[in-house]
């Protein structure tokens, strides 16, 4: 039979019976125990690799209608870095849409593929000693097969599974640059699979670049498309029949998308509308961030963009800051919904006309956008309607806005946003209906919350009655409060006169009409911020003398006692790191205390703007970190009484017109006297992503609490990022743990924030690192103190190994709908209340 081919056809050897053949076309069995087919020859019609069988450099495998060709390639020009991929077979220029061992490339001819029982492995020689990639398969099979279908999917499994389309591992599982008909784009909380895309570095170059676009599983999952950890664009979301930032997706005749959401599961994805005619359509992620709908151009013999994501500049992230709408229809591309108005620097954003008062009649009014704001910061459930997701916004004072989940049949489901409102676009006229929390002030009959529900006719009986009833028990509780408040400030002022006569403290109490005078009766332009107290305003002196006020707000959950808590603490102690209060108002019912003013405001204020941080280069922020550091110091030993802060953060360091830190806010505050070191309470109170793992799980806290909260913000400082919301695309660690891991792994530097310039003193920096993760470490004995810190940062010691820091863990930000669960903003101050 020399001369001839010979076709061995072996129902023990594929799991499909091959059925035709072209007549230049070889069918070849492979053959069992090892044995490598020889070179240059196709496995066609859906055959399969079996166990033990190899696929060496050179050889291919062809889905059943020729669709699709995987085997060894050399992209580009070059013909030295091999990489095991499929591509499309029938298209001339072979385009690749998957890549195994896309980071490490394999020396020409050297590369195998093998299937185990494990799973689809990659090498570099005839055996698995030197493997490049591998499937990764969770448990072992029998009569494992790994087939590519003609969907472009590789599978692997038992020979009979994937019959019934039951895969151990495919491909599809794990995209790279590129999303076909049928794949989805998401999450599998119970798998752990997430799917999401990163293009290649350069088109001859198939190792991941700076991009990644991924389905983000905090608040209501949406498409985000990230270059490195910065948002670049999101697809606003999903709201049942389309993505409210991108319309054209919905208006096409070639194919339709489903956007799915359960328990467990989030997805996208595509599929052809008529799969009978012969269109090829791919969605490509290029190596410079473009997301593109391409078909198949038979004339021409190219790919052309069907759909492009990035149309104008609105679809750039946040490009008109907060509370702020893009509209690229108008000139001047940023605007405003009613009641909002225009920031003074350009593209930061809208803020309020009028100020919510919650409790005090806020309600809502409907405006529209094409895109709806990030839901990163929102909460989510699929059953309630319209009425009742109003009224759970209204509940919570941090809700500022909802709507529909699903726009069709009237819409359902709710969709509540917490804080400001990021990346809208416009014009106001057009898009998907919203609601937005306004002050009563601002509201008429027609846009004030209302239930539907409600049944005119008994209204029109009770509301009579129960406006009589509310006004007469409201005054008397209005009574008995303000007789309680003006009791309670009387004993404060009281107080406050008998603590400065006792411990000799020259702290002047103001009238109230100074300080109203001084900030031109609280006005709103007069604003510096807002926090757990009250509201801080700035205020002119009749002398020329700028001041913060903080006062005291009447819906605040502090009051008293940490009034005098901070009055106490602060006023007793001066330190160049530490703020200056000048004074306090005690009136009626009125608290307030009185600060130097410091220009540059918080430190938060700089470092996690991608502006602002550039003022901030190294020698500032290494300053920054040692001013810190000296100033818990002497609250922690050098002052007359041992105190702990408890609510470090960036926030509560504020900045003089020389950019030297100061400690501030000592509400929370403890005072320690004589040895006492350590103490425990049932009153858990500070801030998420500061707190130390023993004062948040157990109310237990000393000064070492204090040292956690400053390694927090020493690599914060570092990094530029929140330890709290913090995001790598390669886990899901915080902060604290992406520190530890580039620290195991020598790679430190790359902890360093990207706004900082090159003439970085790296010694000092890396340096700063490392101390950083011994302040966060879990067990508080491990922990330095802050002199032997001081010590440290100011000279060249020798450094011990840090342990695994406090909160190391994998966490996961996906919220159920069925949990009944609300998201609050960015940063969240927290009270717990332990039973003990």
């Amino acid at each position: 039979m020399e001369g001839t081919a010979i076709v061995f056809i072996s129902s023990c050897l594929f799991s499909i019976l091959l059925f035709s053949a072209a007549a230049d076309t070889i069918y070849v069995n492979l053959p069992r125990n090892g044995h490598t087919i020889t070179a240059n020859q196709t496995l066609s019609d859906g055959d399969t690799i079996t166990a033990n069988q190899i696929l060496s450099d050179g050889q291919t495998v062809v889905s059943a209608r020729g669709e699709f060709e995987m085997g060894f390639f050399s992209p580009g020009s070059s013909s030295q870095n091999r990489y095991f991929g499929i591509w499309y077979k029938k298209i001339s220029n072979g385009t690749v849409i998957w890549v195994a061992n896309r980071e490490t490339s394999i020396p020409t001819n050297s590369g195998t593929l093998r299937v185990t029982s494990k799973g689809i492995v990659l090498s570099t020689d005839q055996t698995t000693d030197n493997i490049i990639w591998s499937s990764n398969s969770s448990s072992s099979v029998t009569n494992p097969v790994a087939q590519l279908l003609d969907t472009g999917n590789l599978v692997f499994g038992h020979a009979n599974a994937i019959k019934k389309q039951n895969f151990m591992w495919q491909s599809f599982d794990h995209p790279v640059d590129n999303l076909l008909p049928g794949m989805k784009f998401g999450f599998d909380l119970a798998t752990g699979i997430d799917r999401y895309l990163t293009p290649w570095v350069t088109d001859g170059n198939p190792f991941p670049g700076n991009y990644i676009y991924r389905l983000d599983r905090n608040g209501f999952p949406q498409m985000i498309l990230w270059e490195n950890t910065n948002v670049k664009y999101r697809i606003g979301p999903w709201d049942g029949s389309g993505f409210s930032g991108f319309p054209n997706l919905t208006r096409n005749g070639i194919f339709k998308t489903r956007f799915v959401i359960t328990q467990t599961e989030a997805y996208s994805m595509f599929d052809l509308i008529n799969s009978s005619e012969s269109t090829l359509l791919r969605v490509a992620f290029t190596p410079n961030g473009n997301f593109q709908y391409l078909i198949w151009n038979k004339q021409g013999h190219v790919w052309s963009v069907y759909l492009s994501y990035r149309m104008s500049d609105c679809d750039s992230y946040g490009t008109c800051g907060i509370n702020g709408v893009c509209n690229a229809f108008n000139s001047s591309k940023c605007e405003c919904m009613e009641g909002f108005d225009l920031l003074k620097d350009v593209g930061s954003g809208c803020s309020r006309t009028v100020q919510l008062k919650c409790g005090k009649g806020d309600g809502f009014k409907k405006y529209k956008v094409r895109k709806l704001p990030d839901t990163r910061w929102s909460w989510y459930n699929m059953s309630l309607n319209l009425v009742e997701c109003g009224a759970k916004c209204l509940k919570d004072c941090n809700c500022t806005a909802y709507s529909n989940t699903d726009i069709r049949n009237g819409g359902s489901g709710c969709l509540l946003w917490f804080g400001d409102l990021y990346d809208m676009q416009g014009p106001l006229t057009d898009g998907q209906e919203f609601y937005v929390r306004r002050a009563k002030s601002e509201l008429t009959e027609n846009t004030h919350f209302r239930s539907k529900n409600s049944k005119k006719p008994v209204l029109i009986v009770l509301i009579p009655v129960l406006v009589v009833l509310a006004a007469v028990l409201g005054f008397f509780f209005l009574y008995i409060l303000r007789k309680r408040r003006l009791n309670r400030a009387a004993n404060l002022k009281s107080d406050a006169t008998d603590e400065r006569e006792r411990d000799g403290l020259d702290l002047p109490l103001f009238d109230f009409v100074q300080i109203a005078n001084a900030t031109d009766n609280f006005s709103s332009n007069n604003k510096l911020g807002e926090g757990g107290f009250g509201t801080v305003y700035k205020g002119l002196m009749e002398d020329g003398k700028e001041i913060a006020v903080k006062r005291l707000s009447k819906t605040s959950r502090q009051g008293t006692k940490e009034f005098k808590n901070e009055v106490v603490c602060i006023a007793k102690h001066q330190h160049r790191n530490l703020v200056k209060l000048v004074g306090c108002c005690i009136e009626q019912d009125e608290m307030m205390l009185i600060y130097e003013y410091l220009p540059n405001k918080s430190l938060d204020f700089f470092i996690f703007d991608a502006t602002r941080s550039k003022l901030l280069d190294w020698a500032t922020r290494f300053n920054i970190i040692n001013g810190i550091a000296r100033g818990l110091l002497y609250l922690h030993r050098d002052s007359r009484l041992r105190i702990i802060h408890r609510d470090l953060k960036v926030s509560n360091i504020l900045l003089d017109k020389d950019l030297n830190p100061k400690i501030s806010d000592f509400g929370l505050a403890r005072i320690f006297g004589g040895d006492e070191t350590q103490a425990n309470t049932r009153r858990v109170v500070g801030t998420y992503g500061y707190m130390s793992p023993e004062y948040q799980l157990d109310g237990l806290f000393s000064v070492k609490s204090d040292v956690f909260s400053f390694g927090v913000l020493v690599l914060e400082i570092v990094s530029g990022k929140k330890n709290r919301g913090f995001f790598h695309p390669d886990h899901h660690h915080n902060l604290l743990g992406h520190a530890w891991n580039l620290f195991k792994e020598g790679m430190s530097e790359e902890m360093i924030d990207s706004q900082l310039s090159y003439k970085v003193h790296l010694s000092e920096v890396l340096r700063s690192i490392h101390i950083g993760l011994l302040c966060v470490q879990q067990n508080p004995e491990d922990r330095p103190s802050m002199s032997y810190v001081v010590m440290m940062l100011g000279s060249e010691l020798i450094l011990p190994q840090p342990k695994k820091p406090g909160f190391f863990v994998e966490r996961n930000e996906f919220v159920p709908e069925s949990q009944n669960i609300s998201l609050s903003c960015k940063e969240m101050s927290i009270t717990l209340l332990e039973a003990r």
